[in-house]
């Protein structure tokens, strides 16, 4: 965005230049337009020539009455300065169109901190153990502004030197923009930090142990890599798991920290199924631990107060085989249900 500043008359330069001129310009040909005041002006260089501010100027067109604002840089100067500054040159009949003032741009190149920022991952990437640049971030010491250029300048940005510390990250590296007279005022030297980063998991809000992953809870982000510890699980498949212990919003989520979601609690009123080939029995139990779909887990048969292995099937379900069903130290036969469903196999 071109920055809006107060623009003053630099000089009429007059002296050498309007005697020159001053009784030397040809009668108007009547067949020409007359000369009309140009209301909003735009140029590159660093000097504004009557050409730039009149139309069908004629002679007087190369002649510098102004010095242009600041690249990039937009500026008004008074209709009243505008024909001080016009009138030692005697333009006949000039056409002033009813302005009050003259509005100059000078148009420039800009050079974004997102474009400064490009060219440094690309400078370090494939060096100091990075890989590609767009995987790298990098962080200023402070705020980078839009720098303007001159509009002709079209060479992309030059390291010209490059000092980086593997252990701390910091990097202080000086750019250049060949044939900008602009960046030889105003040096193109830079300080800060670059890691390399990586798409990561992380949750979008506080868990607690146990709570199950939904779609909503998860999130792409891009990450230092330092903080994935080489593990990553995508957001896809972080789904339907729960958390192994709590964990708070923001933090990058590993394998590590999942497990299968428990459908049966501790101490929870679970119905206990026994099957064998013609036979299906259940009977009402209470689960001694927790356990998520497929996990074995003990199980209290409150019928006969006899504690057997089961595997949970679904939520309040857990199954035995008949194998599981001698306990430790005294053999057993099939639970004695309270209520129980006979089925005989079709």
């Amino acid at each position: 965005m071109l920055r809006i500043i107060t623009f003053a008359l630099l000089i009429a330069l007059a002296g050498s230049a309007a005697a020159q001129v001053t009784g030397a310009l040809t009668p108007r040909d009547p067949r020409l337009n007359n000369p009309k005041l140009k209301e909003l002006v735009v140029v590159t260089g660093e000097i504004v020539r009557i050409g730039d501010l009149v139309d069908n100027a004629g002679a007087n067109a190369n002649i510098a009455v102004f010095r242009s604002p600041d690249l990039g840089s937009t500026g008004g100067v008074p209709l009243a300065r505008v024909i001080e500054a016009l009138t030692p040159y005697k333009i006949a009949a000039l056409d002033t169109g009813g302005i009050s003032e003259v509005v100059v741009t000078r148009l420039s190149r800009a050079i974004t901190g997102k474009e400064i920022e490009a060219r440094i991952a690309r400078a370090l990437a494939g060096q100091y153990g990075f890989g590609d640049a767009k995987n790298l971030s990098v962080t200023f010491d402070r705020d980078i502004r839009t720098i303007h250029v001159e509009r002709t300048v079209t060479d992309e940005l030059q390291v010209a030197r490059l000092n980086f510390d593997q252990g701390t990250g910091r990097f202080n590296i000086a750019l250049e923009l060949l044939d900008s007279a602009a960046t030889r005022r105003l040096p193109l030297r830079f300080s800060g930090t670059a890691v390399e980063t990586v798409e990561a998991t992380v949750l979008a809000r506080a868990f607690n142990r146990g709570e199950v992953i939904k779609a909503s809870d998860v999130a792409l982000e891009r990450r230092p890599k330092a903080e994935t510890a080489g593990e990553f699980i995508g957001t896809e498949a972080a789904i339907g798991f729960a958390v192994k212990r709590s964990l708070r919003a923001g933090v990058v989520l590993r394998p590590s920290d999942l497990m299968k979601a428990e459908v049966i609690q501790r101490n929870e009123s679970v119905t206990i199924a026994y099957e064998v080939p013609g036979v299906f029995l259940t009977v009402r139990g209470k689960a001694l631990e927790a356990g998520a779909v497929g996990d074995v887990v003990g199980v209290l048969n409150i019928q006969s107060n006899r504690t057997v292995q089961a595997t949970v099937t679904g939520p309040g379900r857990v199954r035995i085989a008949a194998a599981n069903l001698v306990p430790a130290t005294t053999a057993a036969s099939p639970p004695e249900p309270s209520n129980t469903t006979r089925q005989k196999p079709e």
